[in-house]
């Protein structure tokens, strides 16, 4: 069962519209400026291209998530075999992560080659029920194609990161003063613009955060137990360790609950919605369903 929530496809469909306009923009002045932004294209194209399709193996790699077979994890094999069945995906990989840290992520670039992974503090924290929307959660992610919407947004962002690194080592080494002055004037946009995207991209991700709460929660029809899941990671993700935390904050988009330590700029730019607004949402989804 899926719902057309028209409200949140509202805010993607007006986030994504802007960020067209800031890229196209950002590309108009670039060729005012006489900037040859070819080469700068295919090199973002192809960093972001090589993120992309090694997504997978970087995020199993950091996280020293384990990819395991059915004999080894056969209930929470059964859980994913089930849900994607209902969800019209085909098996995903299946991995553990050896930490008390209770938390799950999905990634891959397609269907195909998708993972979904959990610590062994989730599993050890919640009931059968809380899991399984859990996972049901990380499917959604899976099924809406989120890797790829935010990878294809984030390629100008990249690309007007790479100009800013440019402009500034050109300003600061550049040999005439007209180039000079064109540099600063180039590090101005490009920082603006890639500070402008990362407000929006950080905003579609908490969006697409709640559309994989709601698409969870119908998944399994159980709204009630991904609010308890929530809660209870919540709870228990006050007591794990900075060190802990710090070890993947980088990789805190992907956790169905983030990682932040505190120590960087990555708790005042969340990529998640606050737990509160998302159990609201769960809530009036469970009084609208009957549930």
């Amino acid at each position: 069962m899926w719902i057309n929530d028209r409200e949140l496809k509202f805010r993607m469909l007006v986030t994504m519209f802007l960020l067209a306009v800031v890229y196209l923009t950002f590309l108009t002045l670039l060729a005012a400026l006489g900037v040859n932004f070819g080469f700068l294209i295919l090199f973002a194209l192809l960093f972001m291209f090589l993120q992309y399709y090694l997504s997978d193996r970087i995020v199993l790699l950091s996280t020293g998530a384990r990819i395991v077979d059915e004999g080894e994890a056969p209930e929470l094999y059964r859980i994913v075999r089930e849900l994607s069945s209902r969800a019209g995906l085909p098996m995903p990989r299946v991995a553990i992560i050896n930490t008390e840290m209770p938390n799950a992520f999905a990634t891959g670039r397609n269907a195909r080659s998708a993972v979904v992974a959990v610590t062994t503090g989730l599993m050890k924290t919640l009931s059968r029920d809380e899991l399984e929307a859990v996972l049901g959660h990380e499917l959604s992610h899976i099924k809406n194609h989120d890797m790829a919407v935010l990878t294809f947004t984030s390629v100008i962002s990249t690309l007007a990161f790479f100009v800013m690194r440019w402009a500034m080592f050109m300003g600061m080494f550049g040999s005439r003063r007209d180039s000079g002055g064109s540099a600063v004037l180039l590090f101005v946009v490009s920082s603006l613009v890639w500070l402008i995207s990362f407000l929006l991209i950080r905003a579609l991700s908490r969006y697409r955060e709640y559309a994989a709460d709601t698409g969870g929660a119908l998944l399994t029809s159980k709204p009630r137990s991904l609010i308890s899941a929530l809660m209870k990671i919540s709870r228990k993700m006050d007591f794990v360790g900075k060190e802990e935390k710090a070890r993947v904050e980088g990789l805190s988009a992907f956790f169905i609950i983030p990682a932040v330590s505190g120590k960087t700029v990555l708790s005042l730019f969340s990529t998640h919605p606050p737990v509160e607004k998302r159990i609201e949402r769960l809530e009036r989804l469970a009084e609208e369903m009957g549930w």
